[in-house]
């Protein structure tokens, strides 16, 4: 096994948990960061002994980085995926894909003209949760899969978040900020959606700040901040999703419940890596636990990474794949679009569901 050397560009608030994390799999040798805010990077390289602190444009530069994971702000998501690959670069980045179906259209476009591959986070589907909950469907244990409901309820980020304000301009939002861990954990136990029916809307147009750095700035809301509605997959299971930075009171709302003809699976968080998933099965009273299999129940923020590097070399599929960023892309879209025109949205793109992490594979190996 050869050691894929990566460069990161992005040095903000997500950074840090990629930077620890890359350290441990052995396929990744994490060798450069790049940030507009110089300073910030080489704040960052001190931190994680990272070898070299530059810009974004030395580190496109540089021939023996192999793999670029971009964790910039969503706005330049395809601005600096596109320069990567132009560079000869593979690419992870941050959820989502991009902002716009036209962009993440070019960058699987621009990747595939240059015989190179895309990746993208939400990973959490790769945690010993929801692969314990996939692994509880694909065993039967609740029968066929015929509905599901999501819900992410939540008051917005300007309370905690230090720079909330691309939260609520375009690109940001609760659907295309916590929309793609949802999505995309639905994709994987249940397959590729087919259409949509959505509806969305706006309790507040402005914002105020309460988090330390920037308390009392006013921002404006650009974007839906309540958006509700039905999928219909391919395999024929029909799920409801709500995502909201609308929800002022709290709530006692699941994460994610698939219910089949045999009974019904609680499924985790999907932010999360870890558990716990339950089932109660027809005619039982009480839900069994089930034990996690052995994996990564912890904040494991780079196995896509590490995933797509192992990938590189055997030339098996990447799990946390462009194809399945850009149907959840567009899926985000699609519920915009639905409520909108007053009608389904019937999804264009198609995606072919993960395969499950082998099991009993040596820590932060993945082949």
């Amino acid at each position: 096994m050869s050691r894929q050397k990566v460069g990161i560009i992005g040095c903000g608030k997500i950074s840090d948990i990629y930077m620890q994390n890359c350290t441990k799999f052995g396929i990744l040798e994490l060798t450069a960061c790049a940030d507009l805010d110089m300073n910030r990077a080489q704040a960052q390289a001190e931190k994680y002994n990272i070898p070299r602190a530059c810009t974004t444009e030395e580190l496109l530069s540089d021939p023996e980085i192999s793999i670029i994971i971009n964790l910039t702000i969503p706005a330049v998501h395809a601005e600096i995926c596109l320069q990567a690959l132009e560079a000869g670069k593979h690419v992870y980045g941050e959820k989502p894909l991009a902002v716009t179906r036209e962009e993440g259209q070019r960058i699987l476009q621009t990747a595939a003209e240059r015989g190179l591959i895309v990746g993208s986070a939400p990973e959490t589907f790769l945690g010993a949760g929801i692969q314990t909950a996939l692994k509880v469907i694909e065993e039967g244990t609740i029968g066929r899969p015929v509905s599901a409901t999501a819900f992410m309820m939540s008051r917005g980020h300007e309370h905690w978040h230090p720079d909330p304000e691309f939260y609520y301009a375009e690109g940001g939002g609760p659907l295309f900020d916590m929309g793609p861990y949802y999505l995309t954990a639905l994709v994987q136990l249940l397959g590729p959606i087919s259409r949509i029916a959505g509806i969305t809307g706006m309790a507040l147009q402005e914002r105020t700040i309460s988090s330390e750095k920037k308390c009392g700035k006013k921002i404006p809301v650009e974007i839906p901040t309540h958006v509700a509605g039905t999928m219909e997959f391919s395999s024929g299971a029909i799920a409801t999703l709500i995502t909201s930075f609308d929800i002022f009171g709290g709530s006692t709302l699941p994460p994610i419940e698939i219910h089949g003809t045999a009974g019904t699976l609680l499924v985790p968080d999907p932010n999360t890596f870890g558990g716990p998933v339950k089932y109660r099965k027809l005619g039982e009273e009480e839900w069994t636990e089930v034990p996690l299999l052995s994996g990564y129940s912890e904040n494991t923020r780079g196995i896509g990474v590490a995933d797509m590097a192992y990938a590189l070399q055997s030339g098996r599929p990447h799990r946390a794949n462009g194809e399945m960023a850009y149907h959840v892309l567009e899926a985000m879209w699609g519920f915009h679009d639905s409520s909108d025109s007053g009608q389904y949205y019937q999804m264009q793109s198609n995606c072919t569901r993960p395969a499950p992490l082998p099991i009993g594979l040596e820590r932060y190996t993945l082949d």
